[in-house]
């Protein structure tokens, strides 16, 4: 019960996350878009406090190479473009096509995983694989950004 219940919530949030994706791209971005969801999610780290979510070794690298894998999907999809001299997200349509998939794939796992992992190290290996996958898509938007703002800069002297 506890797997299903986790994956409805979990495909939930990912639509959430298409939904507000996809209205983002009507306004213009800025660094603090792309670098504070990072830090508002390594919150959630708090939980490792907790013996019931703590990771062995191998967890730990299992979860942040899948995570890191999967942030190459997500780093791919995620380009700029400029209007009137503001930067914006480029909608891409393979974006909810790669963040659906990936949401059936980490589901996929977690049901399979749930009969061999404890419930607290499992919760514990897919956060740590979700913030694994969202750090380096947001430095690689970072740099992106700042290469299209200096790309700005140069023609406004």
């Amino acid at each position: 019960m506890y797997v299903i219940l986790s994956m409805i919530v979990a495909v939930c949030m990912g639509l959430i996350v298409i939904v507000v994706r996809m209205k983002a791209q009507n306004y213009p971005t800025n660094v603090k878009k792309i670098i504070l969801p990072p830090f508002f999610m390594a919150t959630g780290a708090l939980m490792y406090i907790f013996p019931y979510f703590r990771l062995t070794p191998m967890e730990i690298l299992e979860a942040v190479i899948v995570g890191m894998f999967f942030s190459l999907f997500l780093i791919y999809t995620s380009n700029f473009e400029v209007k009137d001299k503001q930067i914006y997200m480029k909608r891409s349509k393979l974006f909810p096509v790669i963040l659906i998939t990936l949401l059936v794939i980490r589901s996929v796992m977690k049901y399979f995983l749930s009969s061999t992992i404890h419930p607290g190290e499992l919760a514990g290996m897919f956060f740590l694989l979700a913030f694994s996958m969202i750090v380096p898509w947001r430095i690689a938007m970072y740099l992106k950004y700042r290469k299209i703002e200096q790309q700005i800069n140069k023609t406004v002297r």
